[in-house]
């Protein structure tokens, strides 16, 4: 890679600091760099000159990090020099922080390699601490990450989980779920609850509040998942939740009550599942938005039964292929007075969509990813908390239940 270079010898980087006297107290003693913390006794006689080292790589370790291995901070002295270079001699390069006291690699480390590295610091009294470790770095196909929703910077609605869907079975679930911390700025604890080895999804009690700012502060890399799987990431990502917005589909009635901000903003004729096919039950979150969409029975087990190209106005509620959408191929005469969808909720609507006059059109118009539509009064179980972004089925202490903290 560009950052390292051959050569015959291992090849020391040195670098000049003006020692400046004095630093706090409460450093470790001795000479071996980053000791226990020292006795109250000790603090005047030796903290103020003994610099302490802090790697991110301890000496022997296997399966460090290439984004943190290389990194070096020192409290109570000054960075005097660093040599960091792989075992077959290619140096690697860095730079020194303004202050003197951090120091890191100009790029991410190679993959699956072994490193030697000194760190020589120095405090304003005159002690000096060495530090030598050698490490190898985690190879390329020992890493995994997770794809989560929402999307950094977006909006969404009151009911949107943060969820994480790993790439690799995850057997130490304490230690990743830890490495995740959420939190919002209304103060709503927040606890996060796994569906199997793959999938951990975080929510508060209640829906989030509205206008409230969430914060997922990703710290994975370097975490141990599993045998063989070490986290690639380490980021921080906001998104927003928007006005609160909750819609009611009584399936006996045909209507559907969109309630936003504790105001009714319509109530909507609709069809939902006819009695071979009903509508599950229960609180969904809108996951997806599609102006149109393809809807093949075949993919939800009904296969020959409709294959509609074009369906307009498609919002997803399930993974299993629950959907609010428009429907513009049955009678008009069906919204508000008959159930003969195959388990979707349908809303008048035109082919193509482009009437927006259209509850189909304004329904999705109107709707963020993340908004709550609760089913009722169907004829049908209460849907799974983890077919879709449903957790909120889940009764709270179950969901607690399911932390691994």
């Amino acid at each position: 890679m560009h950052h390292t270079r051959p050569a015959a010898a291992l090849a020391v980087l040195s670098i000049s600091v003006c020692l400046l006297a004095g630093c706090s107290a409460g450093h470790g003693p001795g000479a071996g760099g980053d000791g226990d913390r020292p006795k109250a006794s000790s603090v005047a006689a030796g903290a103020a000159d003994t610099p302490r080292i802090r790697l991110d790589a301890a000496d022997g370790q296997k399966h460090v990090s290439v984004k943190r291995g290389g990194l070096v901070t020192v409290e109570g002295g000054k960075i005097t020099k660093v040599t960091l270079a792989t075992t077959k001699g290619g140096v690697v390069h860095g730079a020194l922080s303004s202050t003197g006291r951090a120091w890191a690699p100009d790029a991410d480390l190679d993959h699956d390699t072994a490193y030697r590295m000194t760190v020589v610091a120095a405090a304003g009294g005159g002690r000096t601490t060495t530090k030598r470790i050698g490490f190898t770095t985690v190879a390329a196909s020992e890493g995994f990450t997770g794809t989560f929703t929402p999307a950094d910077g977006s909006t969404v609605g009151v009911g949107m989980p943060v969820s994480f869907t790993f790439d690799k079975a995850i057997t130490d679930r304490k230690a990743v779920e830890s490495a995740i911390e959420v939190a919002s700025s209304s103060g709503q604890p927040v606890v996060g609850h796994w569906f199997g080895a793959r999938r951990l999804d975080f929510r508060p009690r209640e829906y989030w509040k509205a206008h409230s700012v969430i914060t997922v502060r990703i710290r994975l890399d370097g975490v141990r998942g599993a045998d063989g799987a070490y986290g690639r990431q380490d980021r921080t990502v906001r998104f927003t939740v928007g006005r609160r917005q909750v819609s009611t589909v009584d399936a006996a009635t045909h209507r559907m009550t969109v309630v936003r901000d504790g105001r009714t903003l319509r109530t909507v004729p609709i069809t939902a599942g006819a009695p071979s096919s009903t509508t599950w039950n229960g609180q969904m979150v809108i996951s997806e938005k599609l102006t149109s969409t393809r809807m093949d029975g075949a993919t939800v087990g009904f296969a020959g039964q409709y294959d509609i190209p074009d369906v307009p106005h498609a919002m997803r509620l399930s993974t299993s292929g629950t959907f609010v959408h428009g429907n513009y191929w049955g009678a008009d005469s069906v919204f508000g007075h008959s159930n003969i969808s195959h388990g979707c909720v349908g809303l008048n609507d035109v082919k193509g969509g482009h009437d927006s006059h259209q509850d189909g059109a304004w329904f999705f118009a109107n709707s963020l990813i993340g908004d709550v539509v609760v089913v009722r009064n169907s004829d049908d179980r209460t849907i799974a908390p983890d077919n879709g972004l449903n957790g909120w089925n889940m009764a709270w202490e179950q969901w607690k239940a399911g932390s691994a903290r």
